[in-house]
C-alpha cells in the first residue's frame, strides 16, 4: 500500500503534510503536490494532515489513476521538503468538482 494525491489538492496546495513526512517523499507542481508511491512507508501521518482529504491510501475505490499519476509527475517535479505559502486563492477552490480536467498544471513547482 502507498498514499496518493488526488485532485482535491489542486489549486488548493496547503503543504501540511510535507512537515510530518519522515521520508520526504512529496514533490511539488506548479498547483498540485504528488507523492513517490515508491518512497512512500505507508506510515499514513500525512492523511489527516491535509485540510481538504487530497491524500488517500492507493486501497480505496478509484486510486489506480492516481497511483500513476503521483508515480509519473514525482519522477519529473522537484523534492519538497519543507512547507511553503500555500496559494492565496486556494480556499476559493476547497470544493471545486473535476479540478484534474479543470485546472491540472503539468509544470513543475519550485521544490525545496
Amino acid at each position: 500500500m502507498t498514499y496518493v494525491v488526488v485532485d482535491a489538492c489542486i489549486k488548493c496546495k496547503y503543504m501540511d503534510c510535507i512537515e510530518v513526512c519522515p521520508v520526504d517523499c512529496f514533490y511539488e507542481g506548479e498547483n498540485m503536490l504528488v507523492i513517490h508511491p515508491d518512497e512512500c512507508i505507508d506510515c499514513g501521518v500525512c492523511e489527516p494532515e491535509c485540510p481538504v482529504e487530497a491524500i488517500l491510501p492507493d486501497t480505496e475505490d478509484d486510486t489506480e489513476k492516481w497511483v500513476e499519476i503521483n508515480r509519473e509527475y514525482s519522477e519529473k517535479w522537484p523534492n519538497i521538503t519543507q512547507k511553503g505559502e500555500p496559494p492565496a486563492d486556494g480556499e476559493e477552490y476547497k470544493d471545486t468538482p473535476d479540478k484534474f480536467d479543470k485546472f491540472f498544471s503539468a509544470e513543475p513547482g519550485q521544490g525545496s
